[in-house]
């Protein structure tokens, strides 16, 4: 089953990175032709081509590829620091083109990136957005949301004057918001009717610059509603199902305590991990004792048991905790340019925070995560992986604007600077921005790749 849960992550996470980095080279190639540079090869991935096939592009014989490794692409074009160009091709050639065009051509992949997210936004939004209501649990003592008032039931309107219709709407707002510290203005309704302004008060709190939750550091917790304990089902191969538990299953007590509700189990498990548990369950009217032993399992830097059940939670609570927020076409579109420029934001800020060491590089995620992540999404639903799409399409974009020389960035600061000097940089200057940015790029590879097999292991 583990192997088809890989594959199956695999199998999205090359659909996802070959549709993002194809609009991307797609943006590179479109403005090239548009501004009559010639185009060589589009090439879909890096090193050995799998698949080669030519076409007549008007006068241009194009080659299109696709690479045996799926983590990028390219765009070949006429240039005279590749090699010799015929004189009658010399006004076509990449490197010949003023400035101006030279930098509508590379900044054409990032905007392109942009423009997808924005597209595949207005999908997620025009059919709907189904979440949790954002209705908060008593904070944890001495945070900011308790010492600021905020109470249980409150239900959370907007966050500095964005709305947030569902929990992860406010989360987002509210990293974005309270990023830099100081006061963050949130509006709750009060009982669910009455509107009241509260000042979160951040101060100089960094959020992330440990791996915690941002949301629970501030003291924001969902409200978990009181759902019965009685089993709705459990994981393959786990250790409720090795202890003989069933769908149906209604847990009485553990260890002689009397068991209310499926909260006051999970306080238990995750207390007594590999600890060897009585548990009285009434089943079809009939009373059984199970012996569990929860399994051990790393969060953050704690170990939790893990019993890998499930409650069965009644219908009725799922559709009071629900909420659906319709948007008529133009909304939604208003909604995808919002999201695709609060996104980009808030990418940006996170980097910068990094580089001045008030956020943790574990925030840094690589190839293994995103496939997780495409994995995950894509067994939710087609939506939930389009606005997944839109989200990584955004990242790219962002990483490849960076000024750092082997990326697009890179070389639009090339340009910025010609424009201001009046001529090209030196070709000495470029070599060695090569070189720095190859070891830039290999670090925050390797570093990404870290922290992914640091997740697997915990």
């Amino acid at each position: 089953m583990e192997s088809v849960g890989i594959l199956h992550n695999i199998v999205f996470f090359i659909i996802a990175i070959g549709v993002l980095v194809a609009f991307h080279e797609f943006g590179h190639y479109w403005v090239a032709r548009r501004l009559n540079v010639k185009v060589l090869r589009f090439s879909i991935g890096f090193g050995k081509p799998l698949f080669v096939w030519r076409r007549q592009k008007g006068d241009d014989l194009i080659e299109f590829a696709i690479a045996m490794i799926p983590l990028g692409g390219f765009v070949r074009m006429l240039d005279e620091r590749e090699g010799p160009v015929d004189e009658s091709l010399r006004h076509r050639a990449f490197n010949a083109q003023p400035v101006s065009k030279r930098f509508a051509i590379v900044f054409a992949g990032p905007l392109f990136n942009f423009i997808l997210a924005v597209f595949f936004y207005f999908i997620f939004f025009s059919n709907g957005e189904v979440g949790i209501r954002p209705v908060i649990d008593e904070p944890a003592q001495n945070t900011p949301a308790y010492i600021s008032g905020f109470k249980a039931d409150d239900e959370i309107v907007s966050v500095n004057g964005t709305s947030t219709p569902t929990w992860q709407d406010f989360r987002i707002s509210l990293i974005d918001s309270s990023i830099d510290g100081g006061d963050v203005s949130i509006q709750v309704l009060q009982e669910g009717r009455y509107p009241v302004d509260k000042v979160l008060q951040v101060g100089d709190l960094h959020i992330l610059k440990n791996k915690d939750d941002a949301a629970e550091q501030l003291g924001f917790a969902l409200m978990r509603p009181v759902v019965p304990a009685i089993i709705g089902g459990t994981t393959d191969d786990g250790a409720a199902l090795r202890a003989g538990f069933q769908k149906g299953d209604e847990i009485r007590r553990i260890d002689e305590q009397d068991i209310y509700n499926w909260s006051q189990v999970v306080e238990i498990i995750q207390s007594s991990a590999n600890i060897t548990l009585v548990v009285e369950v009434l089943r079809n009217g009939e009373s059984k004792v199970l012996q569990l032993t929860p399994e051990e399992k790393k969060q953050g830097d704690k170990l939790t048991g893990f019993m890998g059940a499930y409650p069965d939670v009644p219908q009725e609570l799922i559709e009071r905790s629900r909420v659906t927020v319709e948007y008529t076409m133009i909304e939604a579109f208003e909604r995808s340019v919002k999201e695709t420029w609060m996104f980009s934001v808030l990418t940006l800020k996170v980097l910068g925070k990094m580089l001045v060491g008030h956020a943790a590089l574990e925030n840094i995620s690589g190839p293994i995560t995103i496939a997780q992540f495409a994995g995950i999404t894509a067994s939710i639903g087609i939506l939930m992986y389009i606005k997944f799409l839109a989200m990584i399409s955004v990242s790219l974009g962002v990483l490849n604007l960076l000024p750092v020389p082997m990326l697009d960035g890179g070389h639009l600061m090339y340009y910025l600077i010609e424009i201001v000097k009046g001529s090209p940089v030196s070709q000495a200057i470029e070599e060695m921005g090569q070189r720095i940015g190859i070891a830039i790029l290999f670090m925050l590879m390797s570093l990404a790749i870290f922290n992914d097999i640091q997740r697997l292991i915990n």
